[in-house]
């Protein structure tokens, strides 16, 4: 499973590397800016609110459109960036599960503070 999800990360990390680059076109950089508005907004297809699906959700869909934003770069600017992103992941390899475990633990204390709250 890990070994399915590990190209799409890269290539996600790949696209946002690849941001800054003048010869990334104007289509990947929109799908970019439409991923992370995805990922921080309220609306989304399963609530974060739901358990595990929630967060789910934005685990798969906006490294998805990220991955495939990054295919419609060109040739040399992929590559550029997939080599920054190979070498920022050989040097933080606890980086991704790290942010994974945070978003869950901020999550659980959003929801634990609002059942504390709305509980009375």
């Amino acid at each position: 499973m890990i070994a399915r999800i590990r190209p799409i990360w890269r290539d996600a990390l790949a696209l946002l590397f690849s941001l800054a680059d003048r010869r990334t076109p104007l289509p990947a950089k929109a799908a970019a800016l439409i991923a992370i508005i995805y990922a921080v907004s309220p609306l989304d297809l399963l609530p974060d609110l739901t358990p595990l699906l929630g967060l789910g959700d934005d685990l798969v869909i906006v490294p998805t459109i990220l991955a495939l934003a990054a295919r419609s770069l060109p040739a040399p600017v992929l590559n550029d960036a997939r080599a920054r992103s190979a070498a920022l992941q050989r040097r933080l390899p606890w980086l991704l599960p790290a942010l994974g475990v945070a978003l869950v633990v901020g999550v659980g204390l959003v929801v634990w503070g609002l059942v504390r709250t709305l509980g009375g």
